[in-house]
Formats: C-alpha cells, sequence, structure tokens
C-alpha cells in the first residue's frame, strides 16, 4: 500500500510458487486492476477484500488452509483476518511488514482503529490542487526517488518503476493512496493483531532503506509459531535476493 502500488511488487515469489502452488495474487481495493470507484478506503475494506478472496479460493479448492503472503502495510490486513480466521490459514509470511519500529508497543488502542491523522485527507483531496498533488507524487521521478528510499538504493527495478507509473495513471488511481496519506489506512491496535497470531509466521525483511526499523520485533523471537530473518537488502527483499528469499521461503513452508 502506497501512492504507486500494485501486485507486480510480489511478481518475483508469485513467478516462483507457480512452480509448485495454486498461487493467487489479487489487487487490493484502489490498486492495480482492482476498482477504484469513490468510496471509503479503510481498514475494514482491506480486509473484506482478503475474505472476499478466501472465499474465491474456496468455491475453487474447498477451504483447506492457504499459505498467505503480505509485504508491508497489507501485512496488517493479512494479519488481522488470520487472526479472525485462523483455521483459513496454514502460514503466513509477512514481508518488511509495518508495526515494528521503534513506538510499536504502545499500538493497542480499541480493535479496529486507525491512525489517521485529523484533517489530512480533507486537506490533501481538496479540489484546487488535488490533481496537482498526486501527479506530483506519481511522476517517474517521483516514482524512481520513493522506490530508491524503499530499495535503500538508487539501483531500482525499472520494470517495477514503468508498472508504477502506469497504474498510477488510471481513472481513480487517487483515491486508494490519499487514505494512505492520511493514515486512515494505518491500525492503531496492530501489535494486539499480531499477538494473537497461532499460525506459523515468517517476519521477512530488509536491513537497508526506509523501512529497515525493526526494533521492536525482539518480542516475536519468543513466540514458538514466529521466526525471523533479516536480509542485506531493502524492502522488496525478492526484488534484490530473489534465490535465496525463495529458498528460504520454501524451507519455512516445508517445515510447517
Amino acid at each position: 500500500i502506497n501512492a504507486a502500488a500494485s501486485v507486480y511488487e510480489v511478481r518475483p515469489v508469485y513467478e516462483h510458487a507457480l512452480r509448485s502452488h495454486r498461487v493467487y495474487a489479487p489487487d487490493l481495493p484502489g490498486y492495480g486492476f482492482s476498482e477504484r470507484s469513490s468510496r471509503p478506503y479503510d481498514i475494514n475494506l482491506f480486509c473484506d477484500a482478503i475474505r472476499d478472496m478466501l472465499e474465491v479460493i474456496a468455491q475453487v479448492h474447498g477451504k483447506a488452509p492457504v499459505d498467505a503472503l503480505g509485504l508491508s502495510l497489507s501485512a496488517e490486513f493479512l494479519a488481522r483476518v488470520a487472526a479472525e480466521q485462523s483455521t483459513r490459514f496454514r502460514t503466513l509470511t509477512l514481508v518488511t511488514p509495518t508495526g515494528f519500529r521503534r513506538g510499536y508497543h504502545k499500538m493497542r488502542a480499541a480493535a479496529g482503529t486507525s491512525r489517521e491523522i485529523p484533517g489530512v485527507y480533507s486537506t490533501v483531496t481538496f479540489p484546487v490542487w488535488r490533481g496537482a498533488l498526486f501527479g506530483a507524487l506519481v511522476s517517474r521521478a517521483s516514482i524512481r526517488y520513493f522506490l530508491g528510499r524503499t530499495f535503500g538504493s538508487k539501483h531500482v527495478d525499472e520494470r517495477l518503476v514503468d508498472y508504477s507509473w502506469r497504474t498510477t495513471h488510471q481513472p481513480g488511481a487517487d483515491r486508494a493512496p490519499f487514505a494512505f496519506l492520511s493514515g486512515r489506512l494505518f491500525s492503531a491496535d496492530i501489535r494486539d493483531v499480531y499477538e494473537k497470531l497461532p499460525l506459523p509466521v515468517w517476519l521477512a525483511h530488509g536491513t537497508r532503506g526506509d523501512f529497515a526499523d525493526f526494533t521492536e520485533s525482539d518480542w516475536v523471537r519468543t513466540r514458538a509459531n514466529w521466526q525471523v530473518q533479516a536480509f542485506d537488502t531493502g524492502a522488496l527483499v525478492y526484488f534484490e535476493q530473489p534465490e535465496l528469499f525463495c529458498r528460504r521461503w520454501d524451507e519455512f513452508l516445508s517445515r510447517s
């Protein structure tokens, strides 16, 4: 979840998993090929999308538990649904998930509460500058800049830059990103959500870039069902070390 998000961000692991699994990779609401209509973009909408996807899979394959992977903020939605419906999941893989940086031990608000900053959404969506603001956020230069901060390097995947530009220049492409920018999609109770997970969880994260702070991941090391592994990469681990990441992922799935 970001200004230029799409399922392309998991393409390397999708292609790897196709060798041995039936794989579903849905674009979340407001992004990629999903619906981008004018509606409230909030935590429940994104969780509903995951719940709906579980039902789509069940219609084809039955209700056998699935192995699921979530990246960054989408890991929060996946974890919330898994905490509610743990029997529908066999394992969770959370890649550079939000909710583990310094200070997040305080994220124990009422269930489902967001971290929206009052006034931000109405400010960024004000008609006079809404279009210009979003246009600046999703220019090729801006996309490359923010991906550089995500990778922790100027060596970003150019195909990802191109796809990000294309997907942000579609009708309604600004709706979900503005909800993201306001903080509306971040969970204020995420620490409680993570602690409720009873199934095997693999937390994989990079050590470079803007999303390398996992100061508060120590508590999961005391949980038998959690495993943590750091990679010498940016946040999108499998774009930089695809073979190593996929080998470790396969080992986790096999052990589970």
